[in-house]
């Protein structure tokens, strides 16, 4: 188990040709990135490549040496382009085997031969994987520090689930935000000088148009502790100067 203190890193890996051409719109990396901040872990980078071997082993094997765990969405379906396992085998140096649990679970519904064997390319994880438990559907796999999940929301969304409880801790950061009715240029300056004082949390500014009024989204995020209360005190104090109007902002 992490202290308390210690930061635990992770990336996304977003697999798939249709993310990149725009068909398929990606909403797996939010619901990660949310859920694995409450797990104590911190998605610091996220990716997007093509199905494209050499690409997502390139990705796989800078990412998984950069942090402390990889989670990849996508590719890992009965079809053709489904190689996200083919890639993962081939970044550690190991074969891919049959899981006979994932294949018993397949065969329980009957197809044709020629249809099973397209199915059963789903049950192939590399040598030395271990299952990700799935309520909606087969399992996904993760070996070593990459954890390989399917692309679909609901079903990725039941296989992280499963995973809580059984990674690695670290702290959990904490956000808060002010909306302040003052636009982004005229606040830069003290922010920089504000975050040059606080650099160990994150200060965001993120500009807005509302009720025909220019304005600014500040997020602060951070470990739950006195200074990053502190720089939310002074934040709200800079914003009053400016006459912007501060308003709580939930996050």
């Amino acid at each position: 188990m992490a202290s308390s203190t210690q930061r635990v890193t992770a990336a996304v890996l977003i697999i798939g040709n249709e993310i990149l051409s725009g068909r398929t719109q990606d909403t797996n990396l939010s619901h990660l990135a949310k859920t694995l901040n409450g797990y104590g872990i911190q998605v610091r980078e996220a990716r997007t490549v093509p199905d494209i071997e050499e690409e997502i082993v390139d990705a796989l094997n800078a990412l998984r040496a950069r942090y402390d765990y990889v989670f990849t969405t996508g590719g890992i379906g009965p079809t053709h382009d489904d190689i996200t396992a083919d890639c993962v085998a081939k970044a550690f140096g190991v074969p891919l085997v049959e899981n006979d649990e994932i294949a018993a679970m397949l065969r329980k519904r009957e197809a044709p031969p020629e249809i099973m064997a397209m199915r059963l390319r789903m049950a192939r994880i590399p040598e030395g994987g271990d299952l990700i438990r799935c309520e909606s559907g087969p399992p996904g796999f993760f070996i070593g520090n990459v954890y390989v999940m399917a692309g679909i929301p609901r079903i990725m969304q039941s296989m992280l689930a499963s995973l809580d409880g059984k990674l690695r801790r670290g702290e959990t950061l904490v956000s808060r935000g002010i909306n302040a009715y003052v636009p982004e240029s005229h606040v830069a300056k003290p922010l920089g000088e504000l975050q040059a004082r606080y650099p160990h949390i994150d200060l965001g500014s993120y500009p807005f148009y509302r009720n025909d009024r220019y304005g600014t989204t500040l997020i602060i995020r951070g470990s739950d502790g006195p200074d990053l209360h502190a720089m939310y005190d002074e934040l709200w104090r800079l914003v009053e100067q400016l006459d912007g109007s501060p308003e709580d902002e939930p996050v």
